[in-house]
C-alpha cells in the first residue's frame, strides 16, 4: 500500500513538472527580404532556457527568435530537442553573421563568429529554402519589451 501511494505521489509530481514545461512565447514580427514572419520570442532568461525543447515538430514557417538582452558571442545547443534546426545569428544592426545547422540532441555547443543580440531559430533548410543567407538584413519589430 505504501509502495502504490509513493509512485501515484511521484506521478502526480512528474505530472505537475511536466505542466511547468508549458511555456508561452510573446510573438514578434520578424521582415527579411520583403517577407514578414510571425515567431515565436524569446527575451527572457526563461523562455530562452526553454526554447524548441520537447517539440516533435514546427509548422514550415515557425521558428523562434531569441533576444539575448546584450551584444555577446552567442551560443546554441539542441538539449532535448527533437527538430534538426538551422539558426542564424544576427548582429544589433539586423545583419545576419552565420547560419548553422543543428541537430536533434547536440549538446555541443554552436557559436556564433560574431558578437550578436539574437538567434533565429527555423526548420533546418528553412532559409537556404528562402534565400536567406549571411550578410542579408533582418527587421525585428519588438512590440514587447524584454522581461530580464
Amino acid at each position: 500500500m505504501k509502495i502504490r501511494v509513493l509512485l501515484l505521489s511521484l506521478l502526480f509530481c512528474l505530472s505537475v513538472s511536466a505542466q511547468s514545461l508549458k511555456v508561452t512565447f510573446p510573438p514578434i514580427s520578424v521582415e527579411v527580404k520583403g517577407q514578414t514572419y510571425t515567431l515565436e520570442y524569446a527575451n527572457s532568461f526563461e523562455l530562452r532556457s526553454q526554447g524548441l525543447m520537447y517539440r516533435k515538430s514546427m509548422c514550415e514557417n515557425c521558428g523562434m527568435i531569441f533576444n539575448f538582452n546584450q551584444v555577446k558571442t552567442a551560443g546554441m545547443w539542441m538539449r532535448n530537442t527533437f527538430i534538426p534546426l538551422d539558426v542564424a545569428f544576427i548582429k544589433r544592426d539586423g545583419t545576419i553573421t552565420d547560419i548553422k545547422a543543428m541537430q536533434p540532441h547536440d549538446e555541443s555547443t554552436i557559436t556564433s563568429s560574431e558578437k550578436v543580440l539574437y538567434a533565429w531559430e527555423m526548420n533546418q533548410g528553412w532559409f537556404k529554402q528562402n534565400n536567406i543567407a549571411v550578410g542579408d538584413k533582418v527587421a525585428i519589430q519588438e512590440t514587447t519589451t524584454n522581461i530580464d
